[in-house]
């Protein structure tokens, strides 16, 4: 590979693959608790309950992926993951019982845990480390688009009268041609290590702890809203589909991409991230005042709904390719896989306990008062990064 140089055919098919294996998770993601309920006749928390099955069987799978990827060839385990995660669409449209979905559920967070670790690390290997920021959020762009485009297809299948077999059988598609682009993946040839006895900080980066909770604790709110948004919006008798709100969330990230993993690959990851925290905090602000205002100005509320959604997007966008290196760059070059399963799996336990306490408050309360929560719990996500993971990353950086 040319020194710095950033775009090669590999990394083309892997920002393909990537972006084609999210579409395929997003576009059931709006509509997938309303197939749970409308199909199998279970309330919210349920729902949420059985969603996050899927999250706490990839956080699972997430740790054992870093030791996996770390100790074997990456790109078997990438494809052997892919195909296992492609084929449970098939599973969902052909499942007739609650607790058949429940086991595709948690077989596919296992295979979901595998691939985006796998993949990650792949991009990681496959570009050269002064523009290793950049090129994850690159390969985190194409997150975004699958995150513009698939939420908004699948509203507009669902509104259109298309069944949920056949939205199942679109995401089967998608995946299934993202394996494809996966096989012409070329990764560098890795010589066999030895291979360490079985330990904790094998399948977690310790190092990472501190960072693990301030991010843990920003995924909640977020994995609350992509959830259960449809839902809020119908509360509050939004007539613009809500299909816009991911567009827009998705226009966002994609903004924010592309100047924060150069900014990350400079030097300035800690400032990005509390500039994304700030950012939060306001859009959950906004987020929680969105159903009272709808009976002061519904014009006005609605606006402020999808702009809360576009600088949501800004927000994370800016944040994740920051986080993503700070755990890259408190491991050694032997543990790349272990500090990007701990990245993720911090993400994935944010994102469960988001479904289940959002699913919970939501039964008994109200939307507004989940946003509040979401609001308070990035400002202490934010006093803690500031007062104890920032100090700790310049302690321990090894790069």
């Amino acid at each position: 590979m040319t020194k710095d140089r950033l775009f090669s055919t590999d990394y083309f098919f892997i920002l393909i693959s990537n972006f084609l294996f999210f579409f395929a998770f997003y576009l059931i993601l709006p509509i997938f608790a309303l197939f749970l309920m409308e199909d199998f006749g279970v309330d919210s928390s349920t729902a949420g309950a059985i969603l996050s099955c899927y999250t706490v069987a990839s956080l699972v799978m997430r740790a054992f992926s870093g030791y996996l990827v770390d100790s074997f060839p990456r790109k078997p385990l990438y494809l052997f993951g892919f195909v296992l995660f492609t084929l449970i669409f098939l599973g969902y449209a052909w499942a007739g019982m609650l607790l058949f979905i429940i086991i595709l559920r948690v077989f596919h967070g296992l295979a979901f845990g595998l691939v985006s670790v796998g993949g990650n690390t792949i991009v990681i290997d496959i570009t050269p480390s002064s523009r290793r920021g950049e090129a994850i959020g690159y390969y985190g762009l194409m997150n975004n688009f699958a995150l513009c485009l698939g939420p908004m297809i699948g509203l507009f299948l669902h509104s259109a009268g298309w069944s949920y077999q056949s939205i199942f059988y679109f995401s089967l598609a998608s995946g299934a041609l993202g394996i494809i682009m996966a096989s012409f993946v070329h990764t560098p040839y890795k010589p066999p290590l030895k291979r360490d006895p079985i330990s904790f900080d094998r399948f977690i980066l310790v190092r990472g702890l501190p960072c693990s909770l301030s991010l843990l604790l920003l995924a909640m709110p977020y994995g609350m809203t992509t959830t259960y948004i449809a839902l809020y919006a119908q509360a509050m008798d939004i007539h613009v589909s809500t299909g816009l709100f991911f567009s827009f969330m998705a226009v966002g990230l994609g903004i924010s991409r592309f100047s924060s993993g150069k900014q990350a690959d400079r030097g300035r990851g800690l400032h990005v991230i509390q500039i994304g925290m700030l950012l939060a905090v306001a859009v959950f602000v906004v987020l929680s005042s969105v159903q009272t205002l709808m009976s002061w100005n519904a014009q006005v509320a609605e606006w402020l709904f999808f702009g809360s959604a576009l600088f949501m997007g800004i927000s994370y966008g800016t944040m994740f390719p920051a986080f993503n290196t700070l755990f890259v760059n408190l491991a050694p070059n032997s543990r790349r896989g272990t500090a990007t399963s701990t990245y993720l799996t911090s993400w994935d336990v944010g994102i469960a306990l988001g479904l289940l306490i959002g699913g919970w408050i939501i039964d008994v309360t109200t939307f507004d008062h989940a946003y509040m929560l979401g609001t308070v719990v990035c400002i202490l996500s934010g006093i803690y990064f500031h007062f104890k993971v920032a100090p700790h990353y310049e302690r321990y950086k090894l790069r």
